[in-house]
């Protein structure tokens, strides 16, 4: 969908701005090792990013999630902090959050979405194919059931089809100089007659037919 087919909402409330961030090898801190943080730290982690998690209180220690501090929250703890989740009691939280804000640092809080500048949305996967749902945190719970509906509607072959496109995506650029072109190429492989091809002939012969297609020499 196009930018102009963006509708705003009839209050004329604004709205939440969708991105994608790219963490591996930022430094994400997680203030709050419990329940919520463990799975922020997981979820950063899986992202690519260094992931260091703050809490006194912290048991059974798990080193895949990240460097754990077994200290209470103070500002330094945001020292090289690229993202910072804080998932820790309100008042540790409104502190975290406030000293992100001063240091120009993007925030989250999971106990009060309002008050930190950007909230995570509902994620599910097939393959490199990401499905995000946010009500901007009005309903985390009605978010993520849409995300199953979603996720469970798309066909496996999607992530075969989303690897195919990222594997010719720079060839196409390489390859064809004019704009227009470049277009018309991304706009033949990602037609909706690639999902039943795929699942018909296979990810080599629809590779080799996708070349063909985008105006790329054969392999």
């Amino acid at each position: 969908m196009s930018d102009s087919a963006i509708e705003p909402l009839a209050t004329g409330e604004p709205l939440t701005f969708p991105v994608v961030l790219d963490l591996v090898g930022r430094c994400v801190v997680v203030v709050g090792g419990g329940t919520v943080g463990r799975r922020k730290a997981a979820a950063a982690r899986l992202a690519g990013a260094t992931v260091r998690i703050i809490d006194p209180n912290l048991s059974e220690l798990s080193p895949d999630l990240g460097i754990w501090i077994r200290e209470s929250y103070r500002p330094e703890h945001l020292d090289g902090a690229w993202l910072v989740f804080c998932a820790a009691p309100a008042s540790v939280n409104a502190a975290a959050i406030a000293d992100a804000n001063a240091r120009g640092i993007w925030a989250c809080d999971a106990g009060d979405p309002g008050r930190g500048g950007f909230v995570t949305p509902a994620v599910g996967r097939v393959g490199s194919l990401t499905v995000a749902v946010s009500t901007g945190g009005a309903a985390p719970g009605f978010a993520a059931r849409v995300r199953d509906e979603l996720v469970a509607g798309l066909d496996p072959c999607y992530a075969e089809w989303v690897e195919l496109l990222a594997e010719l995506r720079p060839q196409v650029l390489a390859s064809l100089d004019d704009p227009a072109t470049r277009r018309a190429a991304f706009a033949k492989i990602c037609e909706p007659e690639w999902l039943p091809r795929l699942k018909a002939e296979g990810i080599d012969a629809v590779r080799r037919a996708m070349r063909a297609e985008a105006g790329l020499s054969p392999e």
